[in-house]
Formats: C-alpha cells, sequence, structure tokens
C-alpha cells in the first residue's frame, strides 16, 4: 500500500456490546459498513484496524478501543504509525446538532460540545481533519444530551439507519475519490 497517499477513516464510538446500537456509535457503524467482509485486526494504538483500498485509495479504516472522550490517543497513534498526515484524515461521528437522517462534512472547526472530537483535536494538536457528521437529532424534552446519545436508536430510526448509514459510507467514499467539496455537494443536508 502507497505510502504517500494513503487515507485513514476513523469512526467514533465505544467500545463493547452494551454501546453497540448507541446514536454515540454511528461512526462505527460506518466504517463498519465500509469494511465489508474484510477482518478487522487489533493495533498496538489501542484500535482495530482494516487496511485496504477504497476507490482505488489506500485507506485504513479505524475503530478506537478507548471510550469516545480518549479517542484522540489512539488515532494520533494511528496517524504517526501509518504516517498520515491530518488533512488526510476523515472522522465519521454521531452530531446532536443535526436531524436524524441528514449528513453534513466539513473541514476542521471546534468540537461543538463533542467530547470525541475534543480528544482528537488535543491529541493531533490541530482541528484540520475532515469530518462526515452524522445526525442523531436532539434529545426530547429535557433529557441529557450525554444520555441522549448513550441510548440505541429508536424502532422508527432503526427502519432508516441502514440506509443512513450507507449514504455515509458513499460520502466518505466520495471524499476519497473526488475531494471534500464534490462530496458536500451530494451529501451536504441542507439546514
Amino acid at each position: 500500500m502507497g505510502e504517500a497517499d494513503r487515507w485513514l477513516v476513523v469512526g467514533l464510538g465505544n467500545p463493547g456490546p452494551k454501546y453497540a446500537g448507541n446514536r454515540h456509535n454511528a461512526g462505527f457503524l460506518v466504517v463498519e459498513s465500509l469494511a465489508g467482509s474484510e477482518r478487522w485486526k487489533a493495533h498496538k494504538a489501542h484500535a482495530e484496524v482494516v487496511e485496504t483500498r477504497l476507490e482505488g485509495v489506500p485507506v485504513v479504516l479505524a475503530k478506537p478501543r478507548t471510550f469516545m472522550n480518549l479517542s484522540g490517543g489512539p488515532v494520533a497513534g494511528l496517524a504517526r504509525f501509518y504516517k498520515v498526515p491530518v488533512e488526510r484524515i476523515v472522522v465519521v461521528h454521531d452530531e446532536m446538532d443535526i436531524d436524524f437522517g441528514a449528513l453534513k462534512l466539513k473541514k476542521g472547526g471546534g468540537p461543538g460540545g463533542h467530547n470525541g472530537l475534543k480528544s482528537m483535536t488535543a491529541s493531533l494538536s490541530s482541528p484540520e481533519y475532515i469530518r462526515v457528521r452524522f445526525g442523531v437529532g436532539r434529545p426530547p424534552g429535557r433529557m441529557d444530551p450525554a444520555a441522549y446519545v448513550l441510548k440505541d436508536f429508536s424502532s422508527t430510526e432503526r427502519s432508516e439507519l441502514d440506509l443512513n448509514v450507507d449514504r455515509a459510507a458513499d460520502a466518505v467514499r466520495t471524499v476519497l475519490r473526488d475531494g471534500l467539496g464534490r462530496a458536500q455537494n451530494i451529501y451536504h443536508t441542507a439546514a
């Protein structure tokens, strides 16, 4: 696999079966979709990885094995190990400020209260990675946002989840093949 043009695509989530269906694990769902039947391998950077090609581009797909608020360490470790610069890192994560089913893509910016992004920006010493923001919507009523993201998708949401995961995976493929601008034109959902 050619080092010079390799990308790192990270799905954010929490490890273990207890969290598998949580809204916070939307990132894991998308990179698992991208990996298809490829086998995940443990990496010394406290992550699971798949080394593959997507759209003809060498890619390392990754799921940190730490909890969300500590995911920056594994991501920075993988970026160093695979010699991937921050501008070729794509992070897929849940986003409460976007309606369920909507996608927004951007490069850089603040963490917006997302502890996984806060940890990544600190560990990478830069916010200039690409984000694929997977809308999970706001919590109902006065529910604590932290509790909301740790709840499973509702039955109504689950009926549309596979389609939304596939759409986010296609957005990642488009970023790799055609760049962020093209992916935004196709997949960026208007507010």
